[in-house]
């Protein structure tokens, strides 16, 4: 006990093992959905769902537990929403390329972050972005997370004629939605601790007692062979022989950059880790990621980075690496207990997300929205993550829009050269999706 106290520091960040506990467990909860997710993506590239979910598990608990120990960070890492969606449907189903190859692609595009991140490039990235843009991050990826809950529990749904409406109370999934966010909001404000995880708990019972979630009718099954896809996509490198297949490289490489990148800064400021605008760990973090996504493509997976989801560990008062660990345990034992997980469905685990959106959403006060050459970038920021449904796409807007706006504010001598450098590459990156 007082090794880990001692190695994840719990004394210095005012925390103790059950809170780190219950933090782990709690973001493991909000991020379990991905072994159910990821295979029925992943299935419409050919692959088999069941290799997948046990992919998706083992790679989100390396990656996980790499960054608990390595970095001691309460993140948590797996299969990233999205870029999985690009994997099958775009490069697979649209491309006519074959799942093997579109995983080799993602192991090259890892070999190439692992370099980028060994000449802390990445580091320098995140570093040289300014702390207004930092906090815009952080607030546009709660009002993400916040618009992922909301949706999961279809309080907001389709609409042909303006995108998004409100969903209908007709629907007896909205109510379990409505009555674990009521629930968890009461306990918050009365200041129950874990209350987002006793919110996820009491709405999953709501959810038996009403007859909308079955009980599993099993505790424990055997996990799926991973045989189908293990090693594919280091067999397959040399299918990467054409200048399409390097455009493939190019956009995993890019998204999960910018996706990671984004992630553990929204992440890291709603912990309170950053100091003088800079995150402390930042290369092992980095390490962790792109270690992760290696691996996560040789077990056969899309590419794997930082989980948003991991803030309901911290709004629980997860701080050290620990919550990590047990997040990666709990994705270990997932393997078995799968039937389980069925329990807590979307509607259950939509709420935690919501409130953390507005927790993260706080960060907004501490931009400065008198100075429009500042508060448009921002602006821009807050807004696309949602909108586009991607926080690489919603960064990309604001990190183009920054360099202009200053130089119109004739304070262009306070653009640092990395940050010009990210205003051609995030121009690049959006040709480069388009194309």
């Amino acid at each position: 006990m007082n090794f880990i106290k001692s190695y994840f520091q719990l004394d210095k960040y005012k925390t103790n093992i059950k809170t780190e506990f219950i933090a782990g467990l709690t973001t493991f909860i909000s991020m379990s959905y991905i072994l159910f997710v990821n295979p029925s993506v992943l299935g419409a590239s050919g692959m088999n769902t069941g290799a997948v979910f046990t992919a998706t598990a083992l790679a989100a608990a390396l990656g996980t537990a790499i960054m608990g120990i390595v970095a001691n960070y309460p993140i948590g890492e797996a299969p990233a929403l999205g870029i999985n969606a690009f994997f099958a449907y775009t490069v697979c189903v649209g491309m006519h390329v074959s799942w093997q190859t579109a995983l080799a692609s993602v192991f090259v595009a890892s070999i190439i972050f692992i370099l980028i991140t060994l000449f802390k490039l990445r580091e320098k990235i995140i570093d040289s972005i300014p702390a207004d843009l930092k906090f815009a991050i952080s607030s546009g990826i709660g009002l993400f997370i916040a618009f992922l809950g909301l949706q999961n529990g279809k309080l907001i749904v389709a609409n042909k004629s303006t995108l998004v409406g409100l969903g209908s109370l007709h629907d007896p999934l909205v109510w379990i939605t409505i009555f674990g966010l009521l629930v968890t909001v009461i306990l918050m404000i009365l200041g129950v601790p874990g209350a987002i995880f006793i919110g996820m708990v009491l709405a999953a019972i709501f959810g038996v007692c009403t007859g909308q979630i079955a009980l599993p009718h099993k505790v424990i099954s055997t996990a799926p062979s991973l045989a189908p896809t293990f090693g594919q996509a280091i067999f397959h490198v040399k299918d990467i022989n054409s200048v399409q297949m390097w455009v493939v490289v190019l956009t995993f490489l890019l998204v999960t950059f910018f996706d990671t990148a984004g992630t553990l800064i929204g992440l890291a400021q709603q912990a309170g880790f950053m100091k003088n605008n800079k995150m402390p760990r930042v290369g092992k973090a980095l390490a962790a990621d792109s270690t992760a996504m290696m691996f996560g493509s040789i077990f056969g997976t899309s590419p794997v980075g930082a989980f948003v989801e991991s803030s309901a560990g911290i709004a629980v008062g997860g701080r050290t690496g620990l919550t990590a660990v047990f997040v990666a345990i709990f994705f270990l034992i997932s393997m078995i207990f799968s039937p389980l997980l069925g329990v807590f469905t979307s509607q259950v685990t939509a709420p935690a997300l919501i409130i953390v959106g507005v927790l993260m959403a706080q960060n907004t006060a501490h931009i400065h929205w008198n100075k429009l050459e500042i508060a448009v970038p921002s602006f821009l920021i807050i807004l696309g993550m949602p909108l586009t449904y991607s926080i690489s796409d919603g960064l990309s807007w604001g990190m183009i829009t920054y360099p202009i706006c200053m130089l119109a504010a004739k304070r262009g001598k306070e653009i640092s050269p990395m940050m010009w450098v990210l205003f051609v590459i995030f121009i690049i990156f959006l040709w480069v999706l388009n194309f």
